[in-house]
């Protein structure tokens, strides 16, 4: 080795030692101080290598006026690796603070939050972002970069516009996991005069975002009442999911006039293992519903999974196309050993098309592997037209293998009613339907009216 080179390697060397001994992971104790936990922050984002912000025991930090240099936001924005261990702590906005929602991870930023709850947060805009002006996104948390949510609570945010809301406790358009963690009491509303929507109450999903052991539950999507607008659901989900573990319950969508949606509304792709979905309701008098617990237009596996007792309900003479699942024209279900059971599609005076599951405008329904589709009602007083207790299909294909459709109620097709397209049974059993098993007769092969 030459004298020059044995120098340069040297120097190198000595640059790369230096440079590992600046970046190192530093854990900080942040006394119960705002204004310490936004110097801390701020420190962090500002040195090298990962941080650890440990928050006082149970602690609560109360916002009480956005950040000088996020104003929609109440803490300085993530943009670099940080972690913040809670201890128990709460991180909210004062009730009289001005509107801001709590956190934003940046596209550089790495946010793992242990054992905190956020709350109260309240967002009117995005900051800093591609969308139109107006747009609301996350009350609670706003994710760009990379988010890990563990053993928190995300309670009692607010998305609200009066152009278009999404997201009430989480707007993810990055990459984020939830692990045991609470989603619940978060609302987003969209309060214009013109068509419009208000999407995920709790989570509007557009980045990869994974949901284990966790809960999604009592939060609200409200819209302006006769304005033709879309309440889209607890969870938008416009980027793929995968939910592991995990209960979604007694969420509401609500769109007098309009079309609302149940708990999952699917534009993409969601697979779903061992969980649960249960007594949601979706609710649009005078309007549209389309799957008190799942509308799906995407890509929904749901594997030994249940659905159960979710509610779709459109009085004075609305449309309800599934009590607990409504397909829409592309999109593609699939239950492997799971079981949707005693769910509602209820429309006073109108149509209730599918207690269970509506196959309505041309997707595909695959029912396999032991699966149930029992105790589901469609109903219709008053004058109104129900149909397909357990199942309405038309136009495109219904597939059932090894499963079982029984003790469903309808005006007729309590079990099934075809309309038309194509309903295949292989060792299936429809019985115990009522009035009758499969409509009109001999519509469904194989099955005994």
């Amino acid at each position: 080795m030459s004298a020059s080179l044995a120098l340069v390697t040297a120097l190198a060397g000595g640059a790369i030692a230096q440079t590992q001994a600046v970046a190192h992971a530093t854990t900080v104790d942040v006394p119960c101080s705002v204004s310490d936990l936004v110097e801390a922050i701020n420190t962090a984002n500002g040195s090298l290598g990962a941080d650890t912000l440990r928050l006082a025991r149970k602690c609560t930090y109360k916002l009480t006026s956005p950040d000088a240099a996020n104003p929609a936001n109440g803490l300085p924005a993530i943009t670099s690796e940080i972690t913040i261990d809670g201890n128990g702590a709460t991180i909210t906005r004062g009730k009289s603070a001005a509107a801001f929602r709590i956190l934003l991870v940046a596209g550089t930023g790495t946010l793992t939050l242990n054992k905190t709850t956020i709350s109260g947060g309240r967002a009117t805009d995005c900051p800093a972002l591609p969308v139109p002006p107006g747009q609301v996104c996350g009350g609670g948390i706003n994710n760009q970069g990379t988010l890990t949510v563990n053993h928190s609570r995300v309670i009692d945010n607010t998305a609200t516009s009066s152009v278009f809301a999404e997201g009430g406790g989480i707007d993810n358009d990055g990459m984020a996991t939830l692990n045991d963690t609470d989603v619940s009491g978060n609302t987003a509303e969209y309060t214009g005069t013109d068509l419009s929507a208000a999407s995920g109450g709790a989570i509007a999903n557009d980045g990869p975002l994974t949901v284990r052991y966790s809960r999604v539950h009592h939060n609200t999507v409200t819209v302006t009442p006769d304005t033709g607008s879309f309440a889209l659901g607890a969870m938008g989900v416009f980027a793929p999911v995968t939910i592991e573990h995990s209960i979604i319950s007694d969420n509401r969508s609500s769109a007098p006039g309009g079309v609302a949606r149940g708990a999952l509304d699917i534009s993409s792709t969601v697979t779903m293992t061992d969980s649960v979905i249960r007594d949601n309701t979706a609710s649009a008098p005078r309007g549209t519903v389309n799957g008190g617990a799942v509308g799906n237009g995407g890509t929904l596996l749901m594997t030994r999974s249940l659905v159960v007792g979710n509610h779709a309900t459109a009085p004075n003479g609305g449309t309800v196309t599934g009590g607990a699942i409504s397909v829409g024209p592309v999109g593609e279900l699939t239950l492997r050993n799971s079981k949707v059971l005693g769910n509602t599609a209820s429309a006073r005076g109108g149509t209730a098309q599918g207690g269970g599951i509506s196959n309505l405008l041309g997707g595909t329904v695959k029912v396999e592997r032991s699966s149930w589709i029992s105790d589901n009602t469609a109903k219709a007083p008053g004058g109104g037209t129900a149909q397909g207790g357990g199942i309405y299909h038309a136009v495109g294909s219904t597939t059932l293998n090894d499963s079982t459709v029984t003790d469903n109620k309808a005006g007729d097709g309590g079990g099934i009613f075809k309309a038309s397209g194509t309903v295949a049974l292989n060792n299936t059993v429809v019985k115990r339907n009522k009035p009758n098993n499969c409509a009109p007769p001999n519509s469904v092969p194989g099955c005994i009216g």
